[in-house]
């Protein structure tokens, strides 16, 4: 068994200054650094870069569970009392669900909470928080 390291993700948006105000403001993420093309953020310790870049298009969907999942999506497992204090939050600041927060595997296996959302370029987040967080990779 290894400890997990930060991972880094870059990603393309096609409105930095409204990008940098969903991530900071409405998910409560800290700034670190920027230019006039790419902001840092610290993404519950990992690191997170929003690129500018106008060229976006609309990513396909997966059906599971009966809901369209986008892909490609990212995000973090948090743990089942964060899950439900951002998805509050989330209520509160009226984010726009595109699958609002539902439990899957209820009484089994890998049973976990889950919820999916998009920033406002489009790029899909999924915030996930298992009912029992050593089945993270059961299968």
């Amino acid at each position: 068994m290894h400890t997990l390291s930060p991972f880094h993700l870059a990603i393309p948006v096609d409105n930095l200054s409204r990008c940098r105000t969903f991530y900071r403001d409405i998910l409560g993420l800290e700034e670190g650094r920027s230019s006039d093309h790419w902001v840092d953020f610290n993404f519950f310790g990992h690191q997170l870069v929003i690129h500018l870049d106008d060229t976006l298009k609309e990513a396909p969907t997966n059906s599971v569970d009966g809901k369209q999942v986008p892909i490609p999506h990212f995000g973090v497992v948090l743990d089942m009392n964060s899950f439900h204090e951002l998805a509050n939050t989330l209520k509160e600041k009226e984010v726009n669900f595109m699958i609002e927060p539902y439990v899957r595997f209820s009484g089994l296996v890998g049973e976990q909470a889950t919820m999916f959302f998009k920033d406002p370029s489009g790029n899909a987040l999924e915030f996930k928080a298992f009912a029992d967080a050593s089945q993270l990779f059961a299968s």
